[in-house]
């Protein structure tokens, strides 16, 4: 069974004292593909290090998250820029609004998503989507920006039914994580009427951990646990469903 983690920040300070052993009990729980977002340029080395290490399981996204949309925007995205220029990459993220802590930055955010966009268009990229306290605002500009060449993720989907399917509609796929199995989630009194085809998997470790880790650490390997809440919920084989969402993500990333 091969399990992919379409959004994890094994980088991230959390996992600096065994981050080795996070990856080796992952990959024991057949979670063997890791795609790594970004947040801002002083990840980046940190990020460049972990694929060095696991060059057959590690693959970078490279992007200025919304939420370190700041005064240096423009620097930031610049780096940004530069990145994609310079060596491969599998996808523009994590890109988005997020209007949970602060709302000053918003037309700041709104650019920076628009750009990234537009540049993932232009490497042939999907986008990897972060979205808080802002669907209205995402979905005006993926309205903007629909089309062929757009397509991706909405990373850490928690929205309704119908903002699922608005997602759906502009190619993207419903990243599903550790919220699937909250009591207060809501997500799992329809995901059943999505088909599979439009689900990946992700932890966004190292938060959002799963029931029953939650308010812990999370790790790549409690990506388990979110499979088994969509074996439940769509009475399917955790093998079946290990299969389509690896599979989905293949289709999305193209490795």
């Amino acid at each position: 069974m091969i399990l992919t983690d379409t959004h994890t920040h094994l980088y991230s300070e959390a996992f600096d004292e065994d981050r080795d052993l996070v990856m080796a009990n992952a990959i024991d729980m057949g979670v063997s593909r890791f795609f790594i977002p970004a947040i801002d340029s002083t990840y980046t080395e940190s990020m460049l290090t972990l694929e060095k290490a696991y060059p057959e399981n590690v693959f970078l996204m490279m992007g200025l998250h919304p939420t370190y949309v700041k005064e240096n925007y423009l620097e930031e995205l610049s780096h940004v820029e530069e990145m994609l220029a310079s060596r491969k990459f599998y996808a523009v993220g994590e890109i988005g609004i997020d209007l949970y802590w602060d709302k000053t930055f918003l037309k700041q955010q709104q650019e920076a998503f628009k750009l990234q966009i537009q540049w993932a268009k232009k490497y042939n990229y999907p986008i990897v989507i972060h979205c808080r306290d802002g669907f209205n605002e995402v979905f005006e500009v993926l309205e903007e920006e629909k089309g062929d060449d757009l397509y991706g993720i909405f990373h850490c989907f928690t929205g309704t039914l119908e903002q699922a399917q608005r997602a759906i509609s502009y190619n993207m796929k419903l990243g599903i994580g550790g919220v699937l199995t909250y009591k207060n989630g809501k997500i799992d009194t329809f995901l059943n009427e999505i088909p599979v085809e439009h689900i990946v998997l992700e932890t966004d470790a190292p938060y959002l951990a799963p029931v029953p880790y939650r308010g812990k650490r999370n790790e790549s390997a409690y990506l388990v646990q979110v499979l088994e809440k969509l074996s439940l919920i769509y009475n399917r084989s955790k093998e079946d469903l290990a299969a389509i969402t690896t599979e989905n993500s293949k289709r999305v990333f193209g490795i």
